[in-house]
This record gives structure tokens, C-alpha cells and sequence, in this order.
């Protein structure tokens, strides 16, 4: 039987330090840590990623960061909503290029990209988000 712990003090400190950082767009602060070793894809309480609070944030420069460290373009937090949608909600186009840039998919998710687009009537989101890549 293995002894069940309590996350550290100070790791939990860093992960609020990153978690806002992404919401900031602290792109340093971000890469720093990464760089030294933090998981790309690291989550809160809520499945929700770095890349997704920035890119809900719109912060393009960070969500550029995050996917070029290997953050997961599509992965979607515990209401299966997922960045590309976020970006879509706010009407971040710059965040909305990195991510489609990266492979991103407009289906994905619950309610998708394409979907949220659809659903706001941002016909401009949408021809972007269905145009050939």
C-alpha cells in the first residue's frame, strides 16, 4: 500500500504562478519554467491547460510559446470545451491563426470551434475556420 501525500506548498505556489501567467500572458515566465521542465500540458482543477487560459485570454504570443513546446492544440478541459473554442467566444483571430497553425481542429470539442462561431454568427470566424490549409 502506497502512503498518499500532500502536493507541496511551494508546487502548488508555482502552478498558481503559471496558471496566471498563461490568464497574463506571461510569456517569459511561462517559458522559463517550461524550458526548465514543467509539463507543457499542465492542468487546474478545472482540466483546463495553459494553453487553454491563454488562448481564452487572448494572449497570441504565449499560446504561440505553449504549441511550440508541444502544448496540445485540442485538448479540452473537464466541460469539453477546448482552446481554438475559447478563442472563438473572445474573437482572439490572431489566437485563432496560431492554433489552426498548429494543427488545431475546428470540430473538436463540445461545443466545437465551428460550432461557437456558428452559434455567436461571426460568419467572418467561420469562413476562417473552414478555409483550406
Amino acid at each position: 500500500m502506497t502512503e498518499h501525500t500532500a502536493p507541496d506548498a511551494d508546487v502548488i505556489a508555482l502552478a498558481g504562478r503559471l496558471f496566471e501567467a498563461a490568464r497574463t500572458g506571461d510569456t517569459a515566465q511561462l517559458a522559463a519554467h517550461l524550458d526548465a521542465g514543467v509539463p507543457v500540458d499542465l492542468t487546474n482543477d478545472r482540466g483546463d491547460t495553459l494553453l487553454m487560459l491563454a488562448a481564452y485570454h487572448a494572449h497570441a504570443d504565449t499560446v504561440t510559446a505553449l504549441l511550440e513546446r508541444g502544448a496540445e492544440p485540442d485538448r479540452a478541459n473537464d466541460r469539453a470545451q477546448n482552446p481554438l473554442a475559447g478563442a472563438v467566444f473572445k474573437g482572439a483571430v490572431d489566437v485563432i491563426d496560431a492554433l489552426l497553425a498548429h494543427g488545431a481542429d475546428p470540430t473538436a470539442g463540445a461545443p466545437s470551434a465551428l460550432e461557437a462561431a456558428q452559434i455567436f454568427g461571426k460568419h467572418e470566424l467561420v469562413a476562417r475556420l473552414t478555409a483550406p490549409r
